[in-house]
């Protein structure tokens, strides 16, 4: 999951924790967080509206970030299951976004950095 946040460190500081996480790698602009275990549910919502992104009146709101070896394999994998990908690809060298079945968008990214 990536959050946008006007301060990144207190955001991920209240992630790390109420969630037991680690900060493993930091900068002004960035913090990543990593666990042993992450829960993410899927509920339906009736009037559900997919985020217009990058631009438009509906706001992403948040995307997951997945880590992958190699960006061309986990695109592939997630267009396999359903995923699609969006036409506005900012940094397709490092990130692969991509639109879930709802309209979500996440990335795939080889720029996770390893422990």
């Amino acid at each position: 999951m990536a959050l946008d946040a006007i301060d990144p460190l207190p955001e991920a500081e209240f992630w790390r924790d109420l969630l037991g996480l680690q900060i493993i790698w930091q900068n002004d602009d960035f913090v990543a967080l990593r666990g042993a275990a992450v829960l993410i549910t899927v509920q339906r919502v009736a009037d559900h509206r997919p985020p217009n992104w990058p631009t438009g009146e509906v706001p992403k709101q948040l995307h997951l970030e997945l880590a992958v070896a190699d960006l061309d394999d986990g695109e592939r994998a997630a267009v396999a299951l359903g995923a699609t990908r969006a036409s506005a690809q900012p940094s397709p060298d490092r990130w692969r976004v991509l639109i879930d079945p709802a309209g979500h968008p996440f990335c795939v990214t080889n720029q996770i950095p390893e422990p």
